[in-house]
């Protein structure tokens, strides 16, 4: 009787960050399994141990990340807070957790995946995510905290596009770190929802 190999956190580990460094540099679509199984110093059967798919994996990726923005919103919006200090604490930890996530964001930002339910997993929970800042930018125009000159869809869109290209531009060595860069554009928009 064959016996099992026992899982090995460190070969699944090595897997996730060879295959997270290839889409980010390479794009999803680009990167081909043979080219993470050599990279990452292992086999196919190794890699099909513990993941179905490429897919899979991407969806392993965002996964971690998309929950743990979920969960820290959720948090924050439950410790009860007025509506500016609810927003701003959002707006820097959805900063804070970007500039930890670059190569991620990265990835989604070259798409390039496939259409399956493990990605249709993960657009729900980035629309509960939309949907939970948008409604405390809601709850603050209606308590009349915020002005409602502009829509939370407009205000979320435009947090969201500068979060989403932080990638880009982003150093962990820059002068300004990632609290005061959160700080500055949460300023920004609360100057904008001024009632």
């Amino acid at each position: 009787m064959a016996r099992t190999k026992a899982p090995n956190p460190e070969v699944r580990r090595r897997i996730l960050d060879v295959s997270l460094d290839l889409f980010a540099t390479k794009g999803f679509a680009a990167t081909g399994v043979q080219e993470i199984v050599t990279k990452a110093g292992v086999t196919k059967g190794a890699l099909y141990h513990y993941f179905k798919s490429k897919d899979e994996i991407l969806f392993e990726i965002y996964g971690k990340v998309f929950g743990r923005e979920l969960d820290s919103l959720q948090r924050i919006v439950a410790e009860g807070q007025d509506p500016e200090r609810t927003l701003r604490a959002i707006i820097v930890d959805l900063v804070v957790h970007t500039a930890d996530s670059t190569r991620e964001s990265a990835v989604f930002a070259r798409g390039g995946h496939a259409e399956s339910p493990h990605w249709q997993a993960m657009q729900e929970q980035w629309r509960r995510y939309q949907e939970g800042f948008r409604q405390v930018i809601r709850d603050g125009q209606e308590s009349g905290v915020f002005a409602a000159k502009a829509s939370p869809e407009v205000v979320s869109w435009s947090v969201f596009g500068f979060t989403n290209s932080m990638h880009t531009w982003y150093r962990p060595e820059g002068r300004k770190s990632p609290a005061a860069i959160g700080d500055e554009l949460a300023d920004l928009v609360l100057t904008g929802l001024q009632s």
